[in-house]
């Protein structure tokens, strides 16, 4: 059987990078990888750390891109790599533009879809945008569905998916973050000394990473002064935000934040000093998903800067929590954690509820029994 395996942004790359080594094993299967490198930068970096070789490279990545560009380029760029290889399934992962482009690419080609992380919902189109209608969208469209969840697998029910279709496997982020958990002893070389003292000193060190789209604008200017309002009120809590390449997050950002003591700005980590920050950090105040998934494995709280969020479980199990992009709600959550010592304990021994570790094992089980 023949798979080919598709993504094009670093977060895509980390949750498929275990499943791409478990294909690549596999006696039963044919592998190649295809990215569309969306984000040509961060995904060559998180590659060279997993070492995974693509045998296509859309290479569509332009200045000043948006999501049409993005979403026409990845049609024409898979019309030709599907002709050449011929896959039986195309694998996609969770929500971006990439998975959308190249999910409906298979659709038209006539080639079955595997839809990674499917499932996850937030019932609102604008929230996240565009990733909830790209879920959407895909899972329309998909043949095998790898629902991370009980939650996942339920929302797909309600949607008239019928059952042999869905694959309950735990999420594929925990089996990166294992990987690269017993890989990552200590910060690189390229990690500045400043930010090495500031995750060595023994103090309380909040990361913060913010970078989706539907915070553009006013919601970045909230975040930004609440971290600020933090920064004044607890002299001794060191923030650290790694700034996202996207000029809409670094304008506010350097605007606000720059020249504050206690706030460090650096650029951008790689996975394995990101996963090193998020070892060595108190707390952590995020826009991701993925490292809603992530962190609790690590033992730390979570304040999500979302209204909504298409992981409920960990809400529901008490490792994250829902602020907004509310400047206020920020604070609050964040002056609980520093003052209440039984909250953040609370947080800090709740359950990871994404799995053991064994979600890309699972899915190329299933992909080898198959029969064309």
């Amino acid at each position: 059987m023949k798979v080919l395996t598709v993504f094009g942004t670093r977060p895509e790359a980390i949750k498929m990078a275990v499943l791409v080594h478990e294909l690549n094993q596999s006696e039963a299967i044919e592998h190649r990888v295809c990215i569309t490198s969306q984000h040509r930068q961060m995904l060559t970096q998180v590659m060279r750390f997993f070492d995974i070789k693509a045998h296509y490279d859309l290479d569509i990545m332009q200045p000043g891109q948006d999501l049409t560009d993005i979403t026409c380029k990845i049609l024409a760029g898979m019309k030709q790599v599907l002709a050449d290889f011929r896959p039986d399934v195309v694998l996609v992962h969770g929500d971006t533009t990439t998975c959308l482009a190249a999910s409906l690419a298979a659709f038209y080609a006539g080639v079955r879809v595997g839809h990674v992380e499917a499932g996850l919902r937030t019932w609102n189109l604008q929230a996240p945008f565009p990733e909830e209608a790209n879920r959407q969208i895909a899972d329309r469209i998909t043949d095998y569905y790898f629902a991370p969840t009980d939650s996942n697998v339920q929302n797909l029910r309600q949607e008239g998916v019928e059952a042999l279709k869905i694959i309950k496997t735990g999420n594929t982020v925990i089996d990166a973050l294992m990987y690269a958990s017993d890989k990552v002893q200590m910060f690189s070389e390229q990690i500045t000394p400043e930010i090495k003292s500031v995750f060595g000193s023994g103090g309380r060190v909040l990361l913060v990473t913010g970078h989706r789209r539907e915070n553009f604008g006013q919601g970045f200017i909230d975040i930004c002064d609440a971290i600020a309002e933090l920064a004044t009120k607890y002299p001794d809590l060191t923030i650290v935000y790694p700034v996202h390449l996207n000029p809409n997050v670094q304008k506010p950002v350097y605007e606000r934040l720059g020249g504050l003591a206690n706030v460090h700005l650096p650029a951008p980590m790689d996975y394995p000093d990101f996963i090193f920050a998020m070892k060595n950090a108190w707390a952590i105040l995020t826009d991701s998903g993925g490292v809603q998934e992530e962190a609790p494995s690590l033992g730390k709280p979570v304040l999500v800067m979302r209204d909504t969020t298409e992981r409920p479980e960990a809400v529901a199990a008490g490792t994250v929590r829902l602020v907004g992009a509310n400047r206020a709600n920020i604070v609050a959550g964040i002056s609980q954690l520093v003052e209440d010592p039984g909250v953040y304990q609370q947080m800090t021994r709740s359950m990871n509820p994404y799995g053991d570790g064994r979600a890309s094992a699972r899915i190329v089980d299933f992909l080898a029994r198959l029969q064309f």
